[in-house]
């Protein structure tokens, strides 16, 4: 990957993550005007998914080629933000609950259910929904760890076993889940596939800008509502509804189109203008490096800081002083969690590789044998 466009990858990132803060705080108790580019946020997802695809592909070509290593790095990344982010939940929504309980239209119950559901990625398996409190969000982390897992099955299984292993995840976590897997799947797509690396500058420019006039019609135009409503119509209402965040399967299958080419061009065409990316390198690593704690906990967050304040939604000060603290927040929390991954990773490796000398060790006895 040339480092122009990690860095353009980067961008997108931290601009989706932030796109679903703003898709979930337009909310009229904190600004009586709807937000500027507020409706963006399942979109957003959706880019994510891709380029995490993207990423997790390039990641195994090159470095985590070994089971022990892709396992530390998975493992260490998601649950270095994802634990701190039930425990967090369950503590800011019961103090802002207390503080603004008309802040609060989510489910505040079940506490083993939600806490274990969430920390082992069961909210959205089959037609169930387990919010994770407040924490809408925590849906796509559920999605993505089971990509993980069978991406890695993929790769580090022994052929024979690989079909089976896929087969049994998909019997786990069921349709919805299962139906968004393509998305990311794209990512890996968009990696392996050689040749669209030697697509020329001007057609690259020229997709680029193709794939953002259709991200801009996709939204415009309403495809993703006309789309679900066409669905909920072939499955009924019933069925639709507890597809709950895969219900947009559709749309979603279309804008992964466009996503695509997006990263497609501008791998081309981020290349040919290092000079643009290079300078705002060091600011988008430190803001990205803080991109899995903002969206992941985002949503307990300006809750808990809109009932503390308990601001005026008449005009824009009450959304800006929420979202300062919000952001603050992020940079406190993630400086002790996401950034300091890489110590978790390392004592997930260690005891890893002890595990894959063990076997190996045991396989070459029962060989002699």
């Amino acid at each position: 990957m040339n480092r122009a466009f990690s860095i353009y990858l980067d961008v997108v990132r931290f601009v989706a993550a932030f796109l679903v803060y703003l898709y979930h705080s337009n909310q009229r108790l904190l600004v009586q005007d709807v937000l500027p580019a507020s409706h963006f946020g399942h979109s957003s997802v959706i880019v994510f998914f891709v380029l995490s695809g993207f990423v997790i592909a390039y990641i195994t070509d090159t470095k985590e080629r070994q089971w022990p290593a892709y396992a530390a790095s998975r493992i260490s990344r998601v649950y270095s933000v994802a634990l701190p982010a039930v425990v967090l939940t369950l503590l800011l929504d019961g103090i802002g609950r207390q503080l603004m309980p008309g802040l609060y239209g989510y489910p505040y119950d079940q506490f083993a259910v939600r806490s274990a559901a969430s920390l082992a990625m069961l909210n959205e398996t089959w037609l169930v929904s387990i919010t994770s409190f407040s924490n809408v969000p925590y849906w796509s982390i559920c999605y993505e760890s089971w990509y993980y897992l069978a991406f890695g099955a993929a790769m580090f299984l022994p052929r024979r076993w690989v079909a089976l292993a896929l087969l049994g995840m998909a019997v786990v976590i069921g349709p919805k889940i299962v139906l968004l897997a393509p998305i990311w799947i794209s990512g890996v797509l968009l990696y392996r596939w050689k040749s669209l690396l030697n697509i020329s500058l001007p057609w690259a420019v020229g997709l680029a800008v193709a794939s953002v006039l259709g991200i801009v019609l996709f939204h415009t135009q309403g495809v993703e509502p006309l789309a679900s409503e066409w669905t909920k119509s072939m499955l009924g209402a019933d069925l639709h509804t507890k597809l709950t965040f895969s219900k947009f399967f559709l749309s979603d299958y279309l804008l992964t189109v466009l996503v695509f080419a997006n990263f497609t061009a501008m791998r081309r065409v981020a290349a040919a203008t290092e000079w643009l990316w290079l300078p705002i390198e060091k600011p988008v690593r430190f803001v990205a490096g803080f991109t899995f704690t903002l969206y992941l906990l985002h949503q307990p967050l300006f809750l808990f800081w809109a009932a503390v304040l308990r601001g005026d939604a008449k005009g824009y000060g009450y959304w800006w002083a929420t979202t300062a603290l919000v952001l603050l927040s992020v940079v406190v929390v993630g400086h002790f969690t996401e950034s300091r991954r890489h110590h978790l990773r390392r004592w997930l490796l260690t005891k890893l590789e002890r595990i894959r000398a063990g076997s190996k060790v045991q396989g070459a006895s029962k060989h002699a044998a």
